[in-house]
């Protein structure tokens, strides 16, 4: 089993420990590398990558039409003021065209068409800025649109390999999780229904683990070390007896070097 330490049983003197104990803590080392795989699986770097792009692209989303919209604005602005020139230099050929036919007849109409036409190409002049002013905020809004199309296309790419990278990732733990929920279940076969009740009801109390082997002295679930009248309770017990940790309350599996 690929990631797991599985406990040689030979090694273990006849009178320390019941096999069913030693296998336990075979499926306890199985069980803490799925939580470890599970605990990368949740942490792959890449999520905070993926969720970064996201939110990126949903504020240039909003961006986006946000410019499309002023630009929209802008245009029927700028179609209108367009419009304005046009009519205002269509006036100003027409009154040209009828000073010049001649046929004005009076000074005092003559000077009133030619106040007209001053008046007008004045007007067309002032319009005219206007259309130019308005060209320029149009062609910011499309320059700061066209750079936000830009940027979402580019991340765009960049979350589909994020999200590639993730999904190569993640299968590639959910084979090793795989492969080692297939060891547990045969594992645990060999186990007494009442120990494997026992140990699933410690692991859900205590942050996963359930079992904890005795080396050195010293339970390997909460690291703190057995005085000696625990010890001395352990070596006498019989290797069938199952233990728990007077500390954290594991069951407590003793080891060919726990120190007894």
């Amino acid at each position: 089993m690929d990631g797991v330490r599985r406990i040689r049983h030979e090694e273990q003197p006849l009178n320390a420990v019941a096999t069913d104990q030693l296998r336990l803590l075979d499926v306890q080392a199985l069980d803490s590398q799925v939580d470890q795989l599970e605990h990368r699986r949740r942490g792959l770097p890449v999520h905070a990558r993926i969720q970064q792009l996201s939110q990126r692209l949903t504020e240039l989303r909003d961006l986006i039409v946000g410019a499309q919209t002023e630009e929209s604005d802008i245009a029927r602005e700028q179609t209108k003021a367009e419009s304005d020139v046009d009519q205002v230099t269509a006036r100003a050929a027409r009154d040209q065209q009828l000073l010049d036919s001649g046929r004005v007849g009076s000074a005092r109409d003559l000077e009133s068409l030619q106040h007209e036409i001053g008046s007008l190409n004045r007007r067309q002049a002032a319009l005219e800025d206007i259309v130019l002013e308005i060209m320029e905020r149009r062609e910011a809004v499309q320059q700061r649109l066209a750079e936000f199309v830009e940027e979402r296309d580019k991340l765009t790419d960049e979350l589909a390999d994020a999200e590639k990278e993730r999904d190569a990732a993640v299968a590639d733990i959910d084979r090793q999780v795989d492969a080692a929920a297939t060891d547990r279940a045969a594992t645990v076969q060999e186990l007494p229904a009442d120990l494997l009740t026992l140990y699933e009801k410690l692991r859900a109390q205590h942050d996963g683990v359930g079992a904890a082997a005795l080396r050195r002295r010293q339970c390997e679930g909460c690291r703190l070390e057995l005085n000696s009248i625990e010890l001395s309770r352990i070596r006498q017990a019989s290797p069938d007896e199952v233990l728990r940790c007077e500390e954290c309350r594991r069951i407590l599996i003793r080891t060919a070097d726990s120190g007894l």
